[in-house]
C-alpha cells in the first residue's frame, strides 16, 4: 500500500466519521424525543430515558451504517475532487480503479466494524436498554410475553417468560405418535437447574379412552427439554439476535420441523450487511468523479441520501418478494447488494 492509497483511505475514513457523528446524533435525538413521552411511568424518568437513548446508539449506528458509508465516501472523495487533488492523481497515472481499490480497503475495515457492531455490540446494548426500560416501568423481564414452542412430542405454552432460565404459568401438551393429545401439564413455576427443568406446582391430566386421570405434584424434573439458549432468542426481538443466536434458533426450529424461513432470511441479511457497506463505498467513487464532481457538500449529501433511500426501498421489496415467492434466503437478502456491486464495477470500468 503506497502513501497515496493511505491518503485516500484517511480522507474517506475521516469524512465517514464526521457523517456518522452527525447522523447518529440526529437519530439518537429522535429516539429520545419519541421516548420522553413515556417518562413518569413507574420509575422511568428523564435520566432513564437518556440512559436508554445512549444504549440504543450502537443499534442506531448499525442501522445507518450503509448510508453513512455512502455519504462519507461521497464527501471524502468529493473533497479530493474539488481541491484538484484527484485530477492531479489521475494526471500522474493513477487510475480511478486504483482510487476505488483504496476506498474498498477502507470499506473492508468498516465492514468488519459493522459485523462486530451488528453481531455483538448492538444486540447486547439493545437488550440492556430494553431491560432498563422494562424494569424502570415495573414490568421486569419479559412480563406477559406468551411463547409457543415445539419440543419433539411436546407442545409448550409459556405465559410468563421471566428470563431464559425462569418460566411461569406454563402448559405442556404431550402428543402421541398419531398426533392425539395424551396428557396435559399445567405448571406454576419452572427453573432450569443442572441441565434440566425443575417444575413446581404441577397438575398432570392424562387422557385415556373415555376417562381422565388427574395427578398433583409438588415438583417434577423434566429432562431433555428446551434449553435456555433457545428461550433467550425468544426474549430478544428478532432483529436484535446475533448471528450465532440465529443459527441456534434455526437449528432448533429445523429439528422440530418448524418454519424457520423468517430467521434464515434475517441471518443472511446480517451476513450481507457488511458487504453492503463495502459496495456502497465503491459505488460512490465513480459517482463523485462524474455527475457530482463540481457539486457542493449539500448536493452530495442530498444525492447520497436519495441513493440510500432508493436502495433501502429496493432491499425491502426484494425481501418481501422473496418471502412471497419463496426465494432462497441468500438470493432475497443479497440480490440488491449484488446488483449494486455489478453496477459499481461497470461504472468504474467505463470511467475515464
Amino acid at each position: 500500500m503506497t502513501r497515496l492509497d493511505r491518503y485516500v483511505i484517511q480522507h474517506v475514513l475521516e469524512l465517514t466519521g464526521i457523517v456518522a457523528l452527525g447522523l447518529v446524533t440526529i437519530y439518537t435525538l429522535v429516539v429520545f424525543v419519541s421516548d420522553v413521552n413515556e417518562a413518569g411511568k413507574g420509575g422511568y424518568g428523564v435520566l432513564q430515558v437518556l440512559e436508554y437513548s445512549a444504549l440504543m446508539i450502537p443499534g442506531s449506528l448499525y442501522i445507518l451504517m450503509p448510508i453513512i458509508a455512502l455519504l462519507g465516501t461521497l464527501m471524502g472523495i468529493g473533497v479530493l475532487a474539488r481541491s484538484g487533488e484527484l485530477t492531479a492523481m489521475r494526471s500522474a497515472g493513477v487510475s480511478l480503479s486504483r482510487v476505488g481499490a483504496a476506498t474498498l480497503v477502507a470499506g473492508v475495515g468498516l465492514a468488519i466494524f459493522a459485523f462486530f457492531l451488528g453481531d455483538w455490540l448492538a444486540p447486547t446494548s439493545e437488550a440492556a436498554a430494553t431491560a432498563l426500560r422494562d424494569n424502570a416501568r415495573g414490568g421486569g423481564g419479559s412480563g406477559g410475553k406468551s411463547v409457543w414452542l415445539r419440543d419433539a412430542d411436546r407442545v409448550v405454552r409459556i405465559n410468563q417468560l421471566q428470563s431464559e432460565d425462569h418460566i411461569s404459568d406454563v402448559t405442556v401438551y404431550k402428543l402421541g405418535d398419531d398426533g392425539r393429545l395424551q396428557a396435559a401439564l399445567t405448571v406454576d413455576d419452572g427453573v432450569y437447574v443442572h441441565g434440566h427443568w425443575r417444575l413446581a406446582g404441577v397438575k398432570r391430566t392424562d387422557f385415556a379412552g373415555d376417562h381422565t386421570t388427574v395427578t398433583l405434584l409438588d415438583e417434577l424434573d423434566l429432562g431433555n427439554g428446551i434449553s435456555p439458549n433457545v428461550l433467550k432468542q425468544f426474549i430478544l426481538e428478532a432483529g436484535s439476535l446475533s448471528a450465532q443466536g440465529l443459527v441456534r434458533l434455526i437449528g432448533y426450529m429445523d429439528e422440530n420441523h418448524l418454519d424457520a424461513a423468517k430467521y434464515r432470511l434475517l441471518l443472511w441479511r446480517k451476513l450481507v450487511e457488511p458487504l453492503t457497506v463495502m459496495v456502497m463505498m465503491l459505488f460512490a467513487v465513480p459517482f463523485v468523479t462524474g455527475q457530482l464532481r463540481d457539486a457542493g457538500a449539500g448536493q452530495k449529501l442530498l444525492a447520497g441520501a436519495l441513493v440510500g433511500i432508493v436502495f433501502y426501498i429496493i432491499n425491502k421489496v426484494s425481501v418481501s418478494l422473496g418471502d412471497i415467492y419463496q426465494w432462497p434466503a441468500p438470493l432475497a437478502a443479497g440480490m440488491p447488494t449484488l446488483v449494486l456491486a455489478l453496477l459499481s464495477w461497470w461504472r468504474l470500468a467505463r470511467a475515464r
